[in-house]
């Protein structure tokens, strides 16, 4: 029994570490439910009357050392002047990686910021709509081809019922519900039966806007667009208007913007016109605000569109349409930094 305490004692004495687990190791070893010092203690019994004195003074001194020289170590560790003093303790044991917001989220809370500004407001719709607040209420004739099976997306079991092609619908209930004046942007997928390429896609997103008020005017619109136009893509950013035709608009236009990448000098990307078609824009037709049971002898307003997709293109240099909805996170990973 002497020489067993002796054994330990001097394993004990010998023992020094600087890592966590074998100190932990270490105690088990002596301390431990099957340890060796915890074995004495059961040992002890067997030993004779006469030497259970010595024996029992010596086992209690032995692990009296061993806690001493085990907080001695801990403490040692726990005060290490090789730590590195630029440790922040603080952060997290393991590294986070923080994603980034969609492109296309990126431009659309832009957009609302740019039209927040000048005093419009925020209004969304169903994407499952009707006739009537797709079509009908904006002044497409039966016959006009946007209604035909190759742009619209309809129910089979219910032929009034489609996917909205564009958020006009929204505008539409906009106007039943509200008197002017009426200043509104419409944010929101959108649905047409196109074949998927680089530019095209049967899902994408749009933003459209609505003014109504009393002497409204195709000038109050054109400085609309202008405004956000330099608030989009900079101070040195040129437009121009073209007449175009939509049911709902009259006058009607499409809006360009100089080319942001060769400054309007020409390049491949505006096909060497230094021009880039962004928007469509136009009076609200008289109709349309008959329709909806506004007097359009007392009110006037402008209306405009633009694909978000088409924006997010322009702004971020994006080629093909298709990336924006493959969630390759090699392309999204590029948009971390982008506030």
């Amino acid at each position: 029994m002497l020489d067993k305490i002796k054994d330990i004692r001097a394993e004990a004495e010998n023992f020094t570490t600087k890592s966590i687990k074998e100190l932990e190791d270490f105690r088990v070893k002596m301390l431990g439910k099957k340890g060796l010092i915890t074995q004495l203690f059961s040992d002890f019994r067997d030993v004779p009357n006469e030497q259970k004195r010595e024996i029992g003074k010596l086992i209690n001194e032995l692990k009296s050392f061993v806690l001493e020289k085990l907080n001695q170590i801990k403490n040692e560790s726990d005060s290490d002047s090789s730590v590195d003093s630029n440790l922040d303790l603080s952060l997290s044991g393991y590294p986070m990686n923080f994603g980034s917001q969609h492109p296309i989220s990126l431009v659309k809370y832009q957009l609302f910021d740019i039209f927040s500004s000048m005093g419009f407001s925020i209004a969304e719709g169903p994407e499952i709509e009707d006739d009537w607040h797709v079509f009908s209420s904006l002044n497409f004739p039966e016959e006009h081809p946007a209604r035909d099976m190759q742009d619209t997306f309809f129910f089979e079991s219910k032929p009034d019922v489609l996917l909205r092609t564009h958020t006009s619908s929204v505008q539409v209930r906009v106007m039943e519900t509200q008197k002017p004046p009426i200043r509104v942007i419409c944010p929101g997928r959108v649905f047409r039966n196109e074949a998927i390429s680089a530019r095209a896609h049967c899902i994408f997103h749009q933003v459209e806007g609505l003014y109504i008020d009393e002497n409204v005017s195709f000038a109050d619109l054109r400085q609309t667009l202008f405004f956000f136009a330099q608030e989009m893509f900079g101070k040195n950013v040129k437009i121009r208007l073209r007449p175009s035709f939509f049911p709902f608009t009259e006058p009607s236009a499409e809006m360009d913007i100089s080319c942001n990448l060769c400054g309007g000098k020409g390049c491949g990307v505006c096909k060497y016109t230094g021009w880039l078609e962004i928007l469509g824009c136009g009076m609200v037709d008289p109709n349309v605000l008959e329709f909806n049971n506004i007097d359009s002898k007392k009110y006037t307003g402008y209306a405009f569109g633009m694909g978000i997709e088409r924006m997010a293109m322009l702004k971020f240099q994006v080629k093909d349409l298709r990336l924006y909805f493959q969630n390759d996170i090699r392309f999204l990973n590029q948009f971390k930094s982008v506030l």
